[in-house]
């Protein structure tokens, strides 16, 4: 480019700014008149009606979170994190992290304790006893082995003291 294709340039530049500055008609709404104040009073009914609705119910569904995880990963507190959970929508969400973490906690006290981190019952539902351990005879049978068991350890304690 020349000289003066740049001095043309600079020249319509400030005229160019000036064009797209100008005021023009501007209009608030593509609707008017009788139709904006129908949409109006449609939207306004929405946002008073819908919007809470909606809005409690994604509140109580992300508060119901941490009871659904720890009854899917069978929590042994299930129970204890679905109180938590209604407390949590009472105090406004406050203790809501605490049960989050919680239902995604191993229960290590839990396992010490019992044995086992899975809960064997959940929300009222007692865990099924196993067909074969439900007469007495499953349990002497249990009883014997458990004595059997018990004799071996004896017998090998016994040599080792010995030897």
């Amino acid at each position: 480019m020349t000289r003066t294709k740049f001095r043309n340039l600079f020249a319509t530049a400030p005229i160019a700014l000036a064009v797209t500055l100008l005021p023009t008609a501007a209009r608030a709404s593509m609707f008017g008149g009788e139709t904006l104040d129908a949409v109006a009073d449609g939207i306004a009914w929405v946002v008073l009606i819908v919007v809470p609705i909606v809005a409690i119910g994604v509140f109580w569904l992300v508060h119901i979170l941490p009871e659904k995880i720890a009854e899917k990963r069978r929590h042994p507190q299930a129970k204890a994190i679905q109180t938590l959970c209604l407390l949590s929508l009472v105090f406004g969400g406050m203790l809501w992290p605490l049960a989050w973490l919680w239902a995604y906690s191993k229960p290590v006290l839990y396992k010490m304790a019992y044995g086992t981190d899975v809960g064997e019952e959940h929300h009222g539902e007692s865990a099924e006893v196993p067909a074969d351990a439900a007469g007495p005879e499953a349990a002497r049978g249990e009883i014997e082995k458990l004595r059997a068991q018990l004799a071996s350890i004896e017998a090998r304690l016994g040599r080792e003291a010995r030897g």
